[in-house]
């Protein structure tokens, strides 16, 4: 959902609820759950090791179509995407449109496709052929609000938050939408059929969930067992708060991580803020709750210049590495990251990708390779932190599962910085990934390491 910087930024999360008063009808708080009603999340066997590629239809060739979209199936299944997360599929409200096209988050039917993408056939095929090259198929869903022409607010009016003269209102600035009622028992019936329509009638493989924590937790406790018993699928809610995975969420957006990465390339703090972020995360999140990890996705690139602005040049390898090797992480790639994109795509019009060169693809191909390959960076294989020199600049640290252990170096600072082999976990004779050579790592051999420079070591 675009303009929606303040999920990130509590004080302008503030700003904007103030700023839009006069159009946003009070809402009761958010339910929490009940000590007594956490859900116990059994992740499918294929989450831990899997990946997330965001699809953008519109942008992502010059026709903006499914079909068109098909033909980068196996570039993407070779360089090593596992699941596939479209944007979403359902058509857009044209009362009240941004731009000319609009948002794909004013939804102005949930159960058909947007035009201006294809047929239900050709996403149908698309999902079967993915299937076939070996992904995971999931689509954004978009809960919170409908489009300004939905025809529940002919039909149905009482599902939306009204005002004094019975006008459904919006949230926030998001004025091509309206806010969805969740204390209608009917609408939370009709939004679970939704739902089951997408998995029983395209065989996707599950969800992200827009704006999910907007949503409240006891609807989805209501709806996620009713998803889950028709097939094993992924759930991503965009929320960065446990309570989401209390209800049934497999993976949520770790907020505080991304701006804590930004600050760091910025030079506004340094590496040992990771280590308070992962403290935090510790002691608030559930121990299976997976995380989305990511240097860029459609709302940072379109309004806030991620990866091109917060990440540049020799800095977006550092953080991407990060992002695919970290504890708990189901990681994202956005479209055009591999190309690299170098600019903010627009939202509401037109505006090719130009897929060229592809430059970071061998990059990610080994990142995502490796993840798939060796179980010790699953989502769920431990993590030790260690010493090898400066702890402002220099993050390291161990992942292992079973016989498989990965050592991971990180000079997250602008200065060449100095590794000196400190901890007994690190001694062996690992394979530098990157540089496909062997690193003779005794105690007290030390190596220079540029700035924002990374290695990866593979243990045999």
């Amino acid at each position: 959902m675009p303009f929606r910087t303040f999920h990130s930024c509590p004080i302008l999360l503030l700003l904007a609820t103030f700023a839009c008063q006069s159009v946003q009808q009070e809402k009761p708080p958010v339910q929490e759950l009940k000590s007594d009603t956490i859900v116990t999340v059994k992740h499918a066997p294929w989450v831990a090791q899997s990946n997330i590629y965001e699809v953008n239809v519109r942008q992502y060739t010059r026709e903006g179509t499914f079909k068109a979209f098909e033909k980068h199936l196996p570039r993407l299944r070779a360089m090593g995407v596992e699941t596939l997360w479209f944007m979403p599929v359902t058509p857009i409200s044209k009362i009240d449109r941004k731009g000319t096209l609009g948002s794909y988050y004013a939804v102005s039917d949930y159960k058909t496709v947007n035009p201006e993408f294809g047929t239900m056939e050709d996403f149908k095929s698309l999902v079967r052929k993915a299937h076939d090259l070996g992904f995971k198929v999931i689509t954004d869903w978009v809960p919170n609000h409908s489009g300004a022409d939905h025809k529940w607010l002919q039909t149905n009016p009482n599902f939306y938050y009204l005002d004094s003269s019975g006008k459904a209102k919006y949230a926030f600035d998001w004025s091509d939408t309206r806010e969805l009622n969740y204390d209608n028992m009917a609408l939370r019936d009709s939004m679970i059929s939704a739902m089951q329509f997408w998995i029983r009638e395209t065989g996707i493989d599950g969800f992200r969930v827009d704006v999910a924590g907007e949503v409240p937790v006891n609807f989805w406790k209501e709806c996620i067992p009713k998803l889950r018993a028709m097939k094993e699928i992924f759930l991503l809610a965009e929320a960065d708060k446990a309570e989401v995975h209390l209800a049934g969420f497999d993976a949520s957006y770790p907020w505080d991580f991304f701006q804590t990465i930004k600050k760091i390339a910025a030079g506004q703090t340094n590496a040992l803020a990771l280590d308070s972020f992962m403290m935090r995360q510790d002691s608030t999140f559930p121990s299976n709750a997976y995380r989305l990890f990511f240097t860029s996705n459609h709302d940072e690139n379109s309004w806030n210049k991620s990866d091109f602005g917060t990440f540049p040049g020799l800095k977006h390898a550092a953080f991407a590495v990060l992002t695919q090797t970290l504890p708990r992480s189901v990681p994202l790639i956005y479209s055009g990251q591999e190309e690299p994109v170098l600019r903010a795509i627009s939202f509401f019009e037109k505006d090719n990708m130009n897929f060229r060169n592809y430059r970071r693809e061998k990059f990610y191909k080994v990142l995502l390779q490796l993840r798939r390959q060796n179980p010790a960076l699953a989502a769920d294989a431990s993590f030790t932190r260690v010493k090898v020199g400066s702890d402002s600049a220099l993050y390291a640290y161990v992942r292992e599962k079973g016989e498989n252990k990965i050592a991971v170096i990180l000079n997250l600072s602008a200065k060449k910085q100095e590794i000196k082999i400190l901890d007994e976990r690190l001694k062996g004779e690992p394979m530098n990934l990157f540089l496909g050579v062997k690193e003779p790592f005794t105690l007290n051999h030390h190596f220079g390491i540029e700035p924002w420079g990374y290695v990866v070591c593979v243990y045999k």
